[in-house]
């Protein structure tokens, strides 16, 4: 579904990805693990069209998207969760999920996609005239993933969603990310829990210093002795 080639990316003389490829499959949960400032957040925004790369392509399905503008990125179906989720937190849930709806791609399918995702997220129809900045931290994230689902994405790009989360509310966002997946969505899940992101993975690809050190199933990387030192501290 989704492929990058040889992707090098500079803010300025600093260069933030040298020479990354990697592969997505339809249907599947693909993670990117490392360190902080390894440069998944790079490559997530590079693939989401907010930086321009220096070199290499990226192709979503059959078209080659590398330099596009992110809203056009976003209208042929790639979504994003933004890191810090970026909700607005001045308008209420309704109007933040209405945002979502607003790509030529999901217009006509607004109430559907509404319905959807209050069936996903109960709290959040039970807060629609409330103002966004008022949530929890994990409502906000719920929120997050909602108006990025009323965008009617194919692939959706998750930048470390339980930053900042209570343990339980991690294991509910990680819960609704499995059960995309499970209904057909096709996930890149950025992670600072390397452990958890390995273990519902199907490929998973190690970012040091901008490079790709080593890739896999998330059950291989899981079990390898290097990941295991360097990110799991066993």
């Amino acid at each position: 579904m989704l492929t990058v080639d040889n992707l090098s990316v500079f803010y300025g003389d600093a260069q933030a990805l040298d020479d990354v490829s990697l592969a997505v499959e339809a249907g599947t949960i693909v993670a990117i693990v490392g360190a902080n400032g390894a440069g998944k957040t790079s490559l997530i925004r590079t693939i989401g069209g907010m930086i321009k790369p220096a070199t290499g392509r990226i192709r979503f399905r059959d078209q080659e998207i590398a330099g596009w503008p992110s809203h056009l990125v976003c209208n042929l179906g790639i979504g994003q969760v933004a890191e810090g989720r970026q909700v607005f937190p001045s308008l209420t849930v309704a109007e933040n999920l209405d945002m979502g709806a607003m790509l030529p791609r999901a217009r006509a399918n607004r109430a559907r996609n509404r319905q959807r995702v209050e069936a996903m997220f109960p709290k959040l129809s039970e807060r629609l005239g409330q103002a966004a900045g008022t949530l929890s931290g994990g409502e906000q994230q719920m929120l997050a993933i909602g108006r990025c689902l009323m965008g009617e994405p194919e692939l959706i790009m998750f930048d470390e969603p339980s930053l900042g989360l209570a343990p339980s509310i991690v294991h509910d966002v990680l819960k609704a990310i499995r059960d995309l997946n499970a209904s057909g969505m096709t996930c890149v899940l950025v992670e600072q829990n390397v452990a958890v992101s390995l273990k519902i993975a199907n490929r998973a690809y190690v970012l040091e210093n901008g490079r790709v050190t080593l890739s896999g199933t998330g059950a291989e990387l899981l079990a390898d002795e290097r990941v295991r030192q360097a990110y799991l501290g066993l």
